[in-house]
């Protein structure tokens, strides 16, 4: 649905609660802006998308239900209220609910456990059990290659740990809750009583309640946490803490009533009704992948206009108040606020008093160097530091003034800003957020400044006036952008198609940081989310990169010139691409533990020729020429029935024999003919593409299965989505029957679940990247659409609020894992077939 911003006038609430959301968008979000109504109730909307570590989003229905989180899970707190006639509407975030630690974890402070990892006997929970002959060591415990935070190394398959804790109070009628991470199930005691298991889930820094019945066996004195934790493959860690919540005072109980949430490609809408008054809130994010310092300028945009909706002017104030773990890792981490003004902007500036830059790597880490800002015009605004009780108190009594502290440290460190709108029927503005990295990558030993500061020349502050000056015109063009990709997306693959595709865009670029490497080359380096963290991961680039092939050929080349760099500088041997360049944001060499031959070859092969297609950068093909030789050589020796080997699709096992992988490998070697044919070479084009239409016949008897084609070419009765013909059909390589495709997707029909397509005959989950690419197989719009129609009901009744997962469940509304990842950029790929 389409809608002119100027055509609707809300005459009253009454009125207001029964329009439709497209009107409720259409009067609120701004002047003489179009917009087509995202029909997706996202199980996770974008706020903040700025880069991996800036990333803020809202997992609740409601933006006052919950505290805003970075895409990890943990809080990132940021509150909003207005004050409309002397009462106060919470309309963003929570109130923050202070917890002090009372047994620390490993990152809160230094702890010693005693363990064994043989199952022990008799109750070894309990506290008189006799532990002499266990190990003690201090905490945490893990795979300290792959863990920053465990201290003592655990690589075996179980552990079972001991912790002897002084407690300096009775905790009963208290919320005391525990804190733990674990890799992979883990199980909790308290003096002797089971109190929680975690089940096959992994966590990091997560916190459950305690029961009343497990708080009252804690006492004043000794008493003992044990646990347990199995580690069947890959990673280990146990880590283990107990926290007290202080007391509550809440000064902003009382929540404006959200009328509806609309997402779109680079802004989230919000409207609510506050009193006499309608608010509605933008968060935009101007990231036009044609304009790289726009996509690498770390700042966003928080937009609200107020509307009267009872014809009366009211007095308005709007209040919103930032913490400072928005640039911190942990929340007890030391920190410091401060207040900035120049020339005519006022910033609230806070960072860690450590400021140890890149000095750590993981996935389930948030940055804690640098500097987070939240600015605004400095006329009639009025900032404080402080506690945050003090702080919202003083807004809710009328005493909000820069009185109330100027800087502040730790829990004195909250940063809050009050913009009076005065008397008014109507009135709007903004703040800005914004975050300096200072270094963002480390690449092979050198430290890379961001992109937008690539020569040192820049500066934060520069950046926050450029973004202030070019509001206006920035916020026209997010409006248009968002516009015209809803309705390109529409024509390319239907409206739910487009609902998706919109949801998708930020998230897959801001999972991605953009740097210069040192020979002036672009870095566009994704950061593997919510799987092992890996940067500049080439099976993860190549599912992402057809939304970056679409708008700019330069970024998806981006993706791919760190493996370039790693093997033609000799670092990387391998007849073979690397698997990643690191560990974020750490990119010194490859840290994954096992390789992917084929996958990765046919990957970078394929993309490459996927960009220079679109440009014809013939420069770029000739200057990577030799290693994509050596790469292409690899596949055809080894790919046509691979060997047991992992490939993208890992977490599902690897084995050997794997069709869809020869599938990869027989297209690459296409893709290099096709390449050898743009710059001359014509024998090798002819060899080539001879030597991989001969694979693709032999594929055709060795998989075949009847009506469909097999999991592995020595299992018939088995099934896997062949999405790696996507790009033989794309590129018009003409490898493969036609009959081949027709005949896959005529037996995929058959086997779909509620939600979606399964990856292959072992499980029901699915990976929704690869559902899209497989949908592309299709020559008409009308079974693309069978497709993704289930993919679209599961972002809407999926009960896991996380940000978008590619990794789901097709018989259940729940997530299998991996969230906020780069590789729903995939979704594009049905755009992407009109480029060619």
């Amino acid at each position: 649905m389409v809608k002119n911003i100027n055509t609707i006038i809300m005459k009253n609430r009454f009125i207001l609660s029964l329009m439709p959301l497209a009107c409720l968008m259409a009067s609120c979000c701004g002047s003489g802006h179009k917009v087509v109504e995202n029909d997706l109730r996202a199980p996770a909307y974008p706020l903040v998308t700025i880069d991996p570590y800036t990333s803020a989003w809202s997992m609740t229905d409601n933006l006052y239900d919950a505290p805003v989180k970075h895409w990890t899970g943990k809080d990132f707190p940021f509150v909003g209220a207005v004050k409309v006639d002397g009462k106060v509407y919470r309309f963003m975030g929570t109130e923050e609910v202070e917890l002090n630690p009372v047994v620390p974890t490993s990152s809160q402070g230094a702890w010693t456990g005693k363990y064994t990892e043989s199952r022990p006997s008799g109750n070894w929970t309990a506290m008189d059990y006799n532990d002499r002959s266990w190990k003690s060591a201090p905490g945490a415990f893990g795979t300290t290659i792959n863990e920053p935070t465990a201290v003592t190394d655990w690589s075996s398959e179980r552990i079972f740990v001991r912790r002897i804790v002084d407690i300096d109070q009775t905790l009963e009628g208290r919320k005391v809750f525990l804190e733990y991470s674990n890799d992979d199930d883990a199980i909790f005691y308290i003096n002797g009583v089971e109190v929680f298991n975690t089940g096959a889930t992994c966590n990091k820094n997560a916190m459950v309640q305690l029961p009343e019945s497990a708080v009252k066996t804690l006492k004043a004195g000794k008493n003992i946490i044990a646990a347990s934790c199995w580690n069947p493959v890959g990673n280990g860690l146990l880590d283990f803490g107990l926290l007290v919540q202080k007391e509550l005072h809440t000064s902003m109980e009382d929540t404006a009533v959200q009328n509806f949430v609309d997402v779109q490609a680079t802004q989230t809408h919000y409207g609510f009704t506050c009193g006499g008054i309608d608010l509605a809130l933008t968060f935009s994010a101007p990231l036009f992948l044609e304009d790289l310092d726009l996509v690498s300028r770390p700042v966003n945009y928080v937009t609200y206009n107020v509307t009267s909706n009872d014809g009366a002017e009211h007095d308005v104030e709007v209040y919103f108040e930032a913490s400072p773990r928005w640039a911190l890792n942990e929340p007890y981490q030391e920190c410091m606020s401060e207040v900035v003004r120049d020339g005519g902007l006022v910033m609230l500036k806070s960072g860690s008093k450590a400021q140890n830059i890149l000095a750590k790597s993981g996935d389930d880490l948030r940055i804690d160097w640098g500097y987070f800002y939240l600015a605004a015009s400095e006329a009639d605004t009025e900032v404080a530091i402080g506690n945050t009780d003090m702080l919202k108190r003083a807004f809710v009594d009328g005493r909000f003034s820069s009185e109330l502290g100027l800087e502040g440290t730790n829990g004195s460190a909250k940063m809050a800003m009050v913009r009076d709108l005065g008397t008014v029927s109507k009135a709007s503005g903004y703040v800005m957020v914004g975050y300096d990295d200072i270094y963002s990558i480390q690449y092979f030993g050198e430290n890379l400044r961001p992109y937008w500061n690539r020569d040192g020349k820049s500066s934060i502050i520069e950046q926050l006036h450029k973004a202030d000056k070019e509001y206006r015109s920035l916020i026209d063009r997010c409006y248009a952008f968002d516009y015209k990709l809803m309705k390109d997306a529409e024509k390319a693959g239907g409206k739910k198609y487009a609902d998706l595709c919109a949801l998708a865009y930020r998230q897959a670029i801001a999972a991605h940081k953009l740097v210069e490497s040192p020979s002036g080359e672009i870095l566009w380096l994704s950061k593997e989310n919510n799987s092992n963290g890996s940067i500049g991961t080439v099976d993860v680039t190549y599912p992402s990169a057809p939304m970056f092939l679409y708008y700019n050929t330069e970024l998806a080349k981006g993706l791919m010139n760190q493996i370039y760099d790693y093997s033609e500088s000799g670092r990387w041997t391998k007849p073979f691409p690397a698997h990643d360049v690191g560990t974020y944001p750490l990119a010194n060499g490859q840290t994954y533990g096992g390789d992917m031959p084929v996958e990765e070859a046919g990957n970078m092969i394929t993309l490459t020729a996927a960009a220079v297609s679109l440009d014809n950068d013939l420069d770029y093909v000739k200057k990577h020429w030799d290693v994509l030789t050596v790469w292409t050589d690899y596949l055809v020796e080894h790919g046509l029935d691979p060997a047991n080997q992992l490939c993208t699709d890992d977490f599902a096992g690897h084995f050997a024999h794997n069709v869809n992988l020869s599938v990869k490998a027989i297209v690459a070697i296409a893709s290099y003919g096709r390449m050898a044919d743009m710059i001359g070479k014509k024998d090798v084009a002819d060899k080539y593409t001879g030597i991989a239409r001969e694979m693709a016949a032999e594929w055709v008897r060795m998989a075949d299965d009847g009506d469909h084609y097999r999991l592995t070419f020595d299992k018939p009765g088995t099934w896997s989505q062949k999405y790696n013909l996507v790009w033989d059909k794309l590129l018009s390589l003409n490898i493969f029957p036609e009959s081949v495709r027709q005949k896959e997707l005529a037996y995929y029909l058959t086997k779909q679940n509620e939600y979606g397509l399964p990856l292959d005959n072992r499980m029901a989950y699915t990976k929704t990247d690869w559902i899209m690419w497989t949908a592309t197989l299709a020559d008409d719009q009308e079974t693309f659409e069978k497709f993704i129609e289930p993919i679209h009901r599961f972002e809407n009744e999926t009960v896991d609020r996380v940000p978008m997962s590619d990794w789901i469940w097709t018989d259940r509304p729940n997530w299998r894992g991996f969230k906020a990842r780069s590789v729903v950029g995939g979704y594009y790929i049905k755009m992407l077939e009109s480029k060619y």
